[in-house]
């Protein structure tokens, strides 16, 4: 006999499809299908409450106050959905990782974790979840999810299900880019066209400009570049997220360099076997200490003063006030954001005054070389959650990906997951209100800027370095190559220490040689460039958008 929802139940589906399914890829018919199938899944779990944790952006928040109301409301399952800071979350699903002991029934956290996930044994792959076809939506179509590599392992196995994406990109205020004066006073000053840049030589010389020369623009103090360097954990993401990637610190090579990737790691299969130069890897070599010098300089000169005293949530609103000519590295999760009208940052058409394009290129960048970063955010699911709780957790992951809700989902917090979505008709016509968000994830450079991988062993253990000796070097504690040297020496510490149920792929560290043996070998570790900064170049925001087609 056929399924039939009860009464509130069919009511609940009626309402949520008219007044918040809306548009989908789906037809309505297709998505009522998919909400019975919620409705008859989850009938053997109408006692379950489960608690589910994430981060705190838009996406997230919308699934916690909207989509987790719906859920109740056609499946009979509560959840309570807690959003905390992106470290928080890492430590509660290190902590029930360690004791065993059920925190959360379910995880949304960076794909970054995925080195540690395959290696521990301590995560239930997606791919083991999904053989249970009682509770596995028929229409959840794997493929369509962008950035399922991501969260596969070498093994070929799906550790986590991505819910929402969002890539670092560079920002700028293309309004102020074109202005026919500013422009002629650019050239004047450094002989070639104000525009977006090609390389960091450029983006430094549009900083000096816009903080320097420029100063006011419509009675308005102006700066040409903008970071944080608060001492704070989300210090360590600007940096492990993948600044040394722009910089040209590892080798060519997609998802992340070989045999050094961004971390300046060097790997040997599924083995990390260095981070120091002397033992092979990049961390501390000439490319990194560049990076860090240029961060630290481009900080101290060229940003609001406050700015070294912000962390990544502070300094990510800074934008959105109106006097940040550009931003090397701003993450489109505050898409949204910057799309408000009453921040003033949108034109009469409602189209923006900024654009988003590619990341300029540092002075060790080579064609073929990852660029920037793009965040994963996954649902994770832990062997130590009991079964029926779990369960129901993986019901409620899969409503929230759906695509039933996802496109809606997608022009809400604008971290789009499934292809589907970003070829739709409703994303076409969104398009010229985004700032270029559409052409980056239509093109193939979405898969060019990637997460970390395999490579990095443990995230949560590793990360810890980035953030305490970058805040060293930026408050004059030690120099940028002390700093990184000392980085460098502490993950080899805690590489050494680190056991894993996959004991093929756990750290064997490399011996040491004298530092000259391996900067003279080709690839990376990279000897020091003569020229930093090599003559600036830039080029049209809609030649930029083409190379994202073409790099």
């Amino acid at each position: 006999m056929a399924f039939e929802p009860s009464d509130s139940q069919q009511q609940a589906i009626e309402r949520w499809l008219d007044t918040e399914f809306t548009p989908s890829t789906l037809s309505k018919q297709d998505q009522k299908k998919e909400l019975y199938w919620f409705a008859e899944a989850a009938q053997p779990y109408q006692d379950v409450v489960i608690r589910v944790t994430s981060e705190r952006i838009d996406t997230h928040w919308y699934e916690a106050t909207q989509l987790a109301k719906a859920f109740y409301e056609i499946t009979g399952i509560r959840v309570y959905h807690e959003l905390t800071g992106e470290d928080d979350v890492i430590k509660k699903l290190s902590t029930q990782i360690t004791t065993g002991i059920n925190l959360y029934d379910g995880y949304i956290n960076d794909s970054d974790l995925i080195g540690a996930h395959f290696r521990q044994g301590a995560v239930l792959p997606i791919s083991e979840i999904m053989m249970n076809e009682a509770i596995t939506l028929p229409t959840l179509d794997i493929d369509d999810f962008i950035g399922i590599k991501f969260t596969s392992g070498p093994d070929g196995v799906i550790y986590q299900l991505p819910d929402q994406q969002f890539a670092n990109l560079y920002w700028y205020r293309h309004d102020w880019f074109s202005r026919p004066e500013l422009k002629r006073q650019f050239q004047a000053l450094y002989g070639y066209e104000l525009n977006v840049p090609a390389n960091w030589s450029a983006y430094e010389d549009i900083a000096e400009f816009f903080s320097v020369h420029v100063k006011e623009i419509d009675g308005v103090r102006v700066y040409g570049h903008m970071d944080y360097g608060r001492r704070d954990p989300s210090l360590g993401w600007r940096f492990s997220d993948a600044w040394l990637s722009m910089a040209g610190t590892g080798d060519p090579g997609i998802p992340n360099g070989l045999p050094v990737d961004e971390w300046g790691i060097r790997m040997e299969g599924c083995r990390p076997v260095a981070v120091s130069v002397e033992r092979g890897g990049a961390l501390d070599g000439p490319a990194a200490v560049y990076a860090l010098n240029r961060y630290i300089d481009w900080l101290n000169r060229f940003a609001p003063a406050e700015a070294k005293t912000m962390n990544f949530t502070q300094a990510g609103a800074v934008p959105g006030q109106g006097n940040i000519a550009q931003q090397i590295f701003w993450y489109t999760a505050f898409t949204a954001a910057l799309s408000d009208p009453e921040l003033g940052l949108l034109n009469e058409d409602g189209t923006t005054k900024w654009r988003m394009a590619p990341s300029p290129k540092g002075a060790y960048w080579e064609k073929g070389m990852k660029l920037g970063y793009q965040d994963a955010g996954s649902w994770t699911f832990l062997k130590s959650t009991p079964e029926n709780r779990r369960n129901a957790a993986w019901l409620y992951a899969q409503f929230l990906v759906s695509k039933t809700v996802s496109l809606k989902k997608t022009l809400v917090g604008l971290t789009p997951i499934r292809r589907s979505d970003i070829e739709s008709e409703s994303m076409t016509e969104m398009a010229p209100k985004l700032g270029g968000l559409v052409e980056f994830y239509r093109s193939p450079a979405r898969e060019r800027w990637t997460p970390t991988g395999i490579n990095v062993p443990d995230y949560t253990k590793l990360s810890r370095h980035w953030w305490s000796n970058v805040a060293d070097a930026i408050e004059g504690k030690a120099s940028p190559q002390e700093a990184m040297s000392k980085m460098a020496q502490g993950m080899e510490t805690d590489l050494v220490s680190m056991t894993f149920a996959r004991v093929d792929c756990a750290p064997q560290l490399k011996p040491k040689r004298y530092r000259s043996f391996w900067l003279n070998q080709p690839g990376a570790p990279k000897a020091q460039r003569l020229d930093e900064k090599p003559a600036g170049k830039t080029f049209s925001y809609e030649a930029s958008l083409s190379s994202w087609l073409e790099d």
